[in-house]
């Protein structure tokens, strides 16, 4: 089982982007899934998770800029990033709870300049 973020990428402020995260392999189950960044020299820090059933939380940070969402036929999920900002720059990686342990993915750097 594994998880394979992609779209990732170099924008400017204000810009968007949208990341997705795959999970492939011998799958039974996926429950929670979530998406966490880490900037350079900083901790890992949550970005927003969502339920099997939809519901979903957010960080302050991103709150009204960023939309999480995902497709369990197609076992991804999705980070829609608006108004991008330079803080936003960092590797973001997805998790999930796949199969009743937690997975994540290898990362995908997004870099916004100013």
């Amino acid at each position: 089982v594994q998880l394979v973020e992609s779209g990732g990428g170099l924008v400017q402020a204000g810009e968007s982007l949208r990341l997705s995260c795959a999970a492939s392999g011998s799958i039974f189950s996926i429950n929670d899934m979530g998406w966490y960044r880490q900037a350079l020299g900083k901790q890992r820090e949550l970005v927003a998770t969502i339920t099997a059933g939809g519901f979903t939380n957010y960080a302050n940070s991103i709150k009204g800029r960023f939309t999480i969402s995902r497709d369990n036929a197609k076992n991804t999920v999705y980070l829609q990033m608006n108004s991008l900002k330079p803080d936003d720059t960092a590797v973001y990686y997805c998790n999930g709870m796949i199969n009743r342990y937690l997975r994540w993915g290898q990362g995908t750097l997004v870099t916004v300049s100013s």
